[in-house]
C-alpha cells in the first residue's frame, strides 16, 4: 500500500469506510483517548475541523486504549463522551491499536512513512499525522503539540 487512499477503517458505529472518501482533501489523523490528560485537544481538533472544513481539511479521530488504558469504554461510550462533553462533530472511528502486531494497517503505514525521532512507534495518545491531498504523509506531530500549532502546516499543505 502506497497511499492513504489504499486503506479502510471502521467508523465508530462499525461501518467500513475507505479513506478514498477523503481523496483530494488535506487530512489530520490522530489517536484519541477520553481519559488522557491531553483530552482537551479534542476541542482544538474540533476548531480545526470547523475552521478549515470549507477549505477541504478533514480531522479523523481514532480512539485507542493502548496507553495506560485511557480509553476503556465501548465505541458507543467513546462517541457519547466525545459528542456530549467535547462537542465533537468530526469523524470518529472504531477503537484501534496503533502499535504492535495488531496495529491497524493505516497506523503501521503512517509510522513507516514518518517515523518518530527515536523510533517509528507511537509514543502516546494524540500523536498526529498530516496527510496531503494526494495521500502522502507530510508531517508527524508529537502528542504534546496542540492542534492549534498545526495551522501553519495545514496552510502550507493547502497551498502545495
Amino acid at each position: 500500500m502506497t497511499s492513504f487512499y489504499d486503506f479502510t477503517a471502521n467508523t465508530i458505529d462499525g461501518t467500513p469506510l475507505s479513506m478514498e472518501e477523503f481523496r483530494g482533501k488535506t487530512v489530520i489523523v490522530t489517536n484519541t483517548a477520553t481519559r488522557c490528560p491531553l483530552v482537551f485537544q479534542l476541542r482544538g481538533f474540533e476548531r480545526l475541523w470547523r475552521d478549515y472544513a470549507d477549505r477541504g481539511v478533514v480531522v479523523l479521530g481514532f480512539p485507542c486504549n493502548q496507553f495506560l488504558h485511557e480509553e476503556p469504554g465501548s465505541n458507543a461510550q467513546v462517541e457519547s463522551v466525545c459528542q456530549d462533553r467535547y462537542g465533537i462533530t468530526f469523524p470518529l472511528f472504531a477503537k484501534v491499536e496503533v502499535n504492535g502486531p495488531f496495529a491497524h494497517p493505516l497506523w503501521q503505514w503512517m509510522q513507516h512513512e514518518k517515523p518518530g525521532r527515536a523510533s517509528s512507534a507511537i509514543r502516546w495518545n494524540y500523536t498526529k499525522f498530516l496527510i496531503s491531498r494526494d495521500g502522502r504523509v507530510l508531517s508527524r506531530f508529537a502528542p504534546t503539540t496542540a492542534p492549534e500549532r498545526l495551522r501553519r502546516a495545514i496552510d502550507a499543505a493547502l497551498w502545495a
